[in-house]
């Protein structure tokens, strides 16, 4: 069983790799302030709890395997949902 602390840091690194991820993909200011910036850290969060809670161990590869998931679990999800998600006309 992942005690609370290892929890609490992969969640964080995971908000980190979501931050990450918008920092990246900004072209301005003004997309940092849209909801769709605040939806990829809060799924760079979550996404980082699933990493740890799935492979429950804790250390040094695993800390930063979750900041990459962070990162990129916020692209793996939003592909998905595009390419299975309902289709808007």
């Amino acid at each position: 069983m992942v005690d609370i602390v290892t929890i609490l840091i992969s969640i964080l690194l995971g908000l980190v790799g979501g931050i990450a991820n918008v920092i990246v993909w900004a072209k301005s200011w003004a997309d940092l302030k849209e909801f769709s910036a605040f939806r990829t850290i809060i799924m760079g969060g979550i996404v980082g709890f699933v990493y740890i809670f799935l492979h429950s161990d804790y250390g040094f590869p695993n800390t930063i395997m979750t900041f990459i998931a962070g990162y990129a679990g916020t692209d793996f999800i939003r592909g998905i949902i595009e390419k299975f998600g309902k289709k808007q006309e």
